[in-house]
């Protein structure tokens, strides 16, 4: 099948493509099927709960839950682009993913993925104004504000992968169609395309490390002056309840940006595949398992609207 597409591609561009995934070893990949399968129930149910516990729990309707649960769909949504198409190919051995699927894929995943990195940024600056500016907080935060900044994450996400994409769709891959990754991804198809691709791959990195820097600014801006006023509060509970509304936020914030800095900022990582597939695998699955865990088992009040939603559900299958 394979040689087949191979000789077609000779004489016009492909509509497929082949994702080789992680490994070819059946053992290693039953292995990575159940770890992924795994980390995307508890993601998928993980973030779930944050969703309906913030939708449903009235101590839970505060700007810091509003983003918390903008923060878990967008988590939902990225991992459920990438991960569900994989363990597919896993479980069938079918790793053929066609033009129009591959590009769509890399949409939303680009999408979810710029878009987290404002949404993060605007979670800064909501801890931020509760913490500097406590007494104004709840006329600078009201639901306007919060609305329109969830509105600009998601516009400023799709203004930032607009350029990359639209020159994305204009390369042509006519030597190659096998995509050395378990999804489809920007390096891994300029690497097969048989176009110029210099131009793409300056926008691409100009769009990342803009994304990158600005977001990182504001979040750095942010946590500074919370940190200053912080170490201004007279008594020491004051100040260990403050840094107990932010860690969880600060922990997330380190995960996701360190692990992005090292793709984009570091070149051996884009040459080196095996790395490369490596961190996205861990950005993909991982990270979107464990930030349900790191808000609700550091958060006294989602842990408190957990216990008390899973009583009343208790209540009610009695009854």
């Amino acid at each position: 099948m394979q040689i087949g597409q191979k000789s077609e591609m000779r004489n016009r561009t492909v509509t497929t493509f082949i994702l080789l995934g992680l490994t070819n070893d059946p053992q290693l990949q039953v292995l990575i099927f159940i770890f992924l399968f795994l980390t995307y129930m508890l993601s998928a149910t993980g973030n779930l709960t944050i969703i309906i516990l913030t939708s449903v729990d009235p101590h839970l309707k505060t700007p810091m839950y509003f983003f918390l649960k903008n923060f878990s769909f967008l988590e939902i949504s990225f991992t459920s682009a990438c991960i569900p198409r994989y363990l597919y190919s896993i479980a069938t051995g079918d790793k053929v993913i066609t033009y129009n699927d591959c590009m769509i894929q890399v949409f939303f995943t680009d999408l979810c993925a710029v878009t987290e990195f404002f949404l993060l940024a605007a979670m800064s600056y909501d801890r931020y104004v509760a913490i500097c500016k406590p007494l104004h907080y709840v006329t600078i935060m009201n639901s306007r504000v919060c609305r329109i900044l969830i509105i600009s994450c998601w516009t400023a996400g799709l203004g930032v992968i607009t350029p990359p994409l639209s020159l994305g769709l204009n390369l042509e891959f006519c030597d190659s169609n096998i995509i050395d990754h378990f999804g489809c991804d920007a390096f891994p198809l300029v690497k097969i395309s048989c176009s110029d691709t210099w131009l793409v791959e300056q926008t691409v990195m100009i769009c990342a490390v803009l994304t990158l820097n600005m977001t990182l600014i504001c979040v750095v801006l942010s946590y500074g002056s919370i940190i200053k006023t912080i170490f201004r509060f007279p008594s020491a509970q004051q100040r260990k309840k403050a840094f107990s509304t932010c860690s969880s936020h600060m922990i997330v914030v380190s995960i996701t940006y360190g692990t992005c800095i090292f793709i984009y900022m570091n070149p051996a990582a884009k040459e080196e595949v095996a790395v490369n597939k490596v961190v996205s695998l861990l950005i993909s699955s991982v990270s979107p398992t464990l930030n349900p865990f790191i808000y609700t088992l550091r958060n006294n009040q989602v842990k408190k609207a957990f216990n008390d939603s899973f009583k009343r559900l208790a209540l009610l299958s009695i009854k």
